[in-house]
């Protein structure tokens, strides 16, 4: 007998489906088609109410369907992220306490169109510690939504960075504290720590490996959660 499906794979079967159907939305002209993209859209509302339990199946379709843009514009893609693995000289780990969650996590946001990557690496841990670095190297990246750790498609790219100068302030909105940290001297709780805490602290203590990456599943779309 199979195991029950996990919350973990039921809301991305959700998510891919909204988005095969969004994006059909933006591409078809056929009313036919446009039907069966809505039919689509709404068992996938099902399914992630079901993972979820929270708002009504409704209100992820409405969400859905707000995201929904006429031809190249419309087509669904996960949302993309930095984050910054942030050491100074004596080899610490710069932490924040995320305001809206009492988290702790390195900076991490969404990317801003105009910038690179990295340059959104560099703007966004000044704007939320006032710590100001250069970038390194890139650790690794990260499929959220697969490990669970977010409740939507999101790619985070991980990069190891220096700091170069700057002192720590705060941002209000951003965070409620922040902090150097060794890995025997950590705050709690810490997001995601299983899957990035390895090579972070590995790259930390002067190891220079390949950028990770998620194992790939087999077969790809039915295979397991992690």
């Amino acid at each position: 007998m199979s195991e029950p499906v996990g919350e973990r794979t039921l809301r991305r079967w959700a998510e891919a489906l909204a988005g095969i159907a969004r994006t059909g939305l933006a591409f078809s002209e056929s009313q036919y088609e446009r039907e069966r993209f809505d039919e689509v859209l709404k068992i996938a509302g099902d399914i992630k109410h079901v993972a979820e339990l929270g708002d009504g199946p409704d209100s992820h379709v409405e969400e859905w369907y707000g995201e929904v843009l006429p031809g190249r514009r419309g087509y669904a893609t996960p949302k993309l992220a930095v984050g910054a693995a942030v050491m100074n000289d004596k080899g610490e780990l710069l932490l924040i306490q995320r305001a809206d969650s009492g988290v702790w996590l390195y900076p991490t946001g969404y990317c801003d169109i105009g910038y690179s990557a990295i340059e959104v690496c560099v703007k966004e841990v000044e704007e939320e510690t006032g710590i100001q670095v250069e970038p390194i190297r890139l650790l690794g990246i990260l499929d959220t939504l697969r490990h669970g750790t977010s409740r939507m498609a999101l790619y985070s790219m991980l990069f190891l960075c220096r700091q170069t100068g700057g002192e720590l302030n705060l941002h209000p909105l951003e965070c409620s504290d922040a902090g150097w940290f060794t890995p025997d001297n950590l705050p709690g709780p810490i997001f995601g720590l299983e899957r990035w805490g390895g090579p972070v602290f590995a790259a930390l203590a002067g190891e220079v490996h390949p950028p990770f990456y998620d194992d790939l599943r087999d077969p790809v779309w039915r295979g397991g959660q992690s």
